[in-house]
């Protein structure tokens, strides 16, 4: 995510954007909107999952349209696919690195039965997608599936999540007994980094401060993200730095989920 910005067009017309953050840019284009008929693939997928409970069993109403709109990332590995309505509600941000963390996310679930589906990541207004880099797995055969479960899914009204699987969000939360620079670091991921990097269709998260060491876990297309470790030293730090003199360097965690994730 060295790169941290995106480009976006649709079908039809040409809206393009790209954004700017950690001082370089990156740019690419992925479009797609889906017309009113809904696609038969993965209807199938969606329906046997939802058998075991047949009376909440929905069907989308047939002249029901919705758009769906994908962004590249950073990430070629990742893709951001945008709704058009909330996916979570209240904000926050829900990184599902394998299926064996998807049991509270029925959505999520759907989307790791897609051969070649890596992880899910849930933002306030979009779904990012990382596929596995092995040859056969392409964005051009793999989107359909993804564009027909996303689509059959929010016209069901399930919870993309249950009650039970917490969004992160207050890792930025200054609390009472966090001193002045933590306070500090804080803020400046909350305000200034955070934004941008889930506009790339991921997340950081603050870990700890110690030594002049802030440690943080990336989440989203940025996990994986060949350029993610250039982000967090010519990004991330230079800007913590500019702004704390105490910080001395920024490094990345990894958990377990992450190191099954890579390999």
């Amino acid at each position: 995510m060295a790169g941290v910005g995106a480009g976006r067009s649709l079908v039809r017309g040409s809206l393009r954007y790209s954004s700017y953050c950690m001082r370089s840019v990156h740019t690419g284009t992925g479009s797609s909107i889906l017309p009113g008929s809904r696609l038969s693939v993965g209807s199938g997928v969606l329906q046997n999952m939802m058998v075991a409970n047949a009376s909440r069993v929905l069907t989308s109403p047939p002249n029901r349209t919705m758009f769906i709109q994908t962004q590249d990332t950073p990430n070629p590995s990742s893709l951001k696919f945008l709704p058009g309505r909330a996916v979570l509600e209240g904000g926050g941000t829900i990184d599902i690195p394998n299926i064996s963390a998807a049991q509270g996310s029925p959505l999520a679930k759907l989307l790791f039965r897609i051969e070649g589906v890596r992880g899910v990541f849930f933002g306030p207004e979009f779904i990012t997608v990382t596929k596995y880099d092995e040859e056969g797995y392409e964005w051009k055969i793999m989107k359909p599936e993804i564009f027909a479960i996303i689509m059959d899914f929010f016209n069901s009204g399930l919870p993309v999540v249950h009650a039970s699987m917490e969004a992160s969000g207050a890792s930025t939360e200054v609390y009472d007994d966090d001193d002045d620079t933590v306070a500090m670091i804080k803020e400046l991921l909350d305000t200034r980094i955070r934004p941008t990097v889930q506009e790339d269709g991921g997340d950081i998260i603050y870990q700890s401060f110690d030594d002049g060491v802030v440690k943080l876990k990336m989440q989203g297309s940025c996990t994986s993200c060949p350029s993610s470790v250039v982000t967090l030293k010519n990004g991330v730090q230079n800007m913590l730095q500019f702004y704390i003199p105490e910080v001395v360097s920024v490094e990345q965690v990894f958990d377990e989920a992450d190191e099954v994730k890579s390999n």
